[in-house]
């Protein structure tokens, strides 16, 4: 009986969800179609509607949560966030979960959560258009050999992304990296040779680019440690009650120290000592958040 009890609960969460989603989805790609117009105080306005529509989504779906999920996030580190800053935020990740529990524990304490697409994704048919009208920032990037053909060309995605980013001056925003690449399986722990505990090995350069497009505008560097105390969960899971606790630690360090400190330089992409120097900082953020995983661990 529970476990028919779980399911049905999951099917009608992941109904609720799919309305949800459909409810939010057709206003924000009409609303995308009229952000076109290419004047700019039209453009801003816009934008803070979109992001609102966008928090109602999540707001509706951590209701959903409350109701079907039952799961208790126990969370610490947020009391001093606010939606009026600037940030750049990263996670280990594990669990498509993650997404859903960052949405859940950052809405409508910072703004509304956006990620770096490839500039290829802005044709996707409809999803597309609503990346763009979200303000997600898209990104260039050129392949070694392009720019070995085309060595004009060195530095021109980096420039492109940055004016792209521009708008970010006067509107606050979130940016989210997850600078593991990848989720977590015990299949790819094993092939990375491991170097820590509960934890893939981290990749500065997602981290860098985004730094270097947009060092300058972001203020806080939010480091988010998310542990599943009954082991790392599937989506399914999750809807269905299965998930009783989540505890995330959020850490917090002021952008400005770490862009003057030796641990990352403008010239990053060029200098491979430099590369060497951030990898090395990266890595002992992450030794820091494997040491606080094995705690929490021990805290069940």
């Amino acid at each position: 009986m529970t476990l028919l009890f779980g399911n049905l609960m999951g099917v009608l969460s992941v109904i609720l969800y799919f309305i949800n989603t459909v409810f939010w989805v057709i206003p924000i790609v009409l609303l995308s179609f009229l952000k076109l117009i290419p004047i700019k105080i039209w453009r801003t306005g816009l934008s803070y509607l979109l992001d609102g529509c966008a928090t109602s989504w999540i707001t509706i779906n951590n209701v959903n949560q409350n109701i079907f999920s039952r799961t208790k996030v126990e969370v610490s580190g947020v009391e001093t966030l606010t939606r009026d800053d600037w940030y750049l935020v990263i996670a280990n990740h594990q669990s498509w979960v993650d997404i859903l529990i960052l949405q859940r524990v950052f809405n409508r304490k910072i703004p509304f959560l956006k990620f770096f697409l490839k500039q290829e994704l802005i044709w996707v048919p409809f999803l597309g258009i609503a990346w763009w009208a979200l303000d997600f920032p898209f990104m260039r990037r050129y392949t070694k050999s392009f720019l070995a053909k085309n060595p004009h060309l060195k530095g021109k995605d980096l420039e492109t992304t940055q004016k792209a980013c521009e708008k970010f001056r006067t509107k606050p925003v979130s940016i989210m990296n997850f600078v593991e690449g990848t989720r977590f399986t015990p299949q790819k722990y094993q092939r990375q040779s491991p170097s820590f505990q509960h934890l893939l090995k981290p990749k500065a350069g997602g981290m860098a680019f985004v730094l270097s497009a947009m060092g300058s505008q972001l203020h806080k560097l939010l480091d988010v440690t998310i542990y599943y105390p009954q082991g790392i969960p599937t989506f399914w899971d999750f809807v269905s009650g299965k998930v009783k606790t989540i505890k995330v630690h959020v850490s917090i360090t002021p952008i400005s120290d770490l862009l003057q400190s030796d641990a990352f330089a403008q010239d990053y992409f060029d200098n491979p000592a430099q590369r060497v120097i951030f990898q090395r900082w990266l890595n002992g953020v992450w030794i820091e958040k494997d040491k606080r995983i094995e705690h929490l661990s021990m805290e069940q």
